[in-house]
């Protein structure tokens, strides 16, 4: 999972059913809290963190859609919908009134399983990217670049020298980690296209960079090159939060 046992609510009326899917759940690291309807659902969002909702469609009283579109206008829970019903209406339903993903039912339990982890990994790369965004010291496998001081630091807090150019290429990909950058998107956002630079001058100072940052330049995991697609920058950047005054 994406994170350490995260409490998933599962609403669904049908006790088999509910009860399958709690079972599955909990037997791959997942806190697992049940409702059979809205008002409980209501009353274990109040009790309980809830990490994500597997919400029904078909429910006794207010139905799923209802509940989702409640749901989404006081917060940003993740919603996986399930219905019987596998029509393209009732998905783009569900979706519009707010759920992160749909699944029609009969479904394997791993596959729901599967896309509660998408869901939850998509949550934590946007919660990580808002925190990256704005940031002006971010760290990435025990180095640290600072923004504003425009400096790079090793693990063992050593300054490493670097030019212009290669520091603005690194903030790139710090700034956008886990995405794949063409050379095109990288001239645009490092120097412009008015600064007449091509796209060789990005592959010769990625592998700079690789040579000041890489265990082993010649076999890179920072970063990648993707074949006809540019680069991407693989290690989990952090945002160091500013001290207060």
């Amino acid at each position: 999972m994406t994170q350490a046992t995260p409490n998933i609510l599962v609403v669904e009326d049908d006790r088999e059913t509910r009860t399958l899917i709690a079972k599955y759940l909990r037997t791959n690291s997942c806190h697992v809290t049940t409702a059979s309807d809205g008002r409980e659902m209501a009353k274990a969002m109040t009790d309980h963190r809830i990490d994500l909702l597997v919400l029904d469609v078909m429910l006794p009283g207010e139905d799923g859609l209802s509940l989702c579109r409640k749901v989404r206008a006081e917060s940003q829970t993740p919603i996986i919908m399930l219905t019987a019903r596998g029509e393209d209406v009732d998905r783009i339903l569900g979706l519009e009134m707010g759920a992160d993903d749909y699944l029609a039912k009969p479904f394997n339990p791993r596959e729901l399983l599967a896309r509660i982890n998408a869901v939850l990994r998509r949550q934590v790369a946007a919660r990580n990217a808002s925190a990256i965004e704005g940031a002006t010291v971010l760290t990435f496998l025990g180095w640290k670049i600072d923004i504003r001081l425009r400096e790079l630091r090793n693990p063992e807090g050593a300054r490493v020298a670097m030019t212009s150019a290669e520091f603005d290429l690194l903030r790139t990909f710090c700034e956008r980690p886990g995405r794949v950058l063409s050379r095109d998107s990288l001239l645009d956002l490092t120097q412009g296209r008015s600064s007449g630079s091509f796209e060789r001058s990005i592959d010769v100072l990625v592998s700079r960079i690789r040579r000041k940052i890489e265990p082993d330049p010649q076999e890179a995991t920072m970063i990648k090159t993707v074949r006809s697609g540019g680069y991407v920058f693989t290690p989990r950047v952090e945002a160091v939060p500013t001290a207060s005054n």
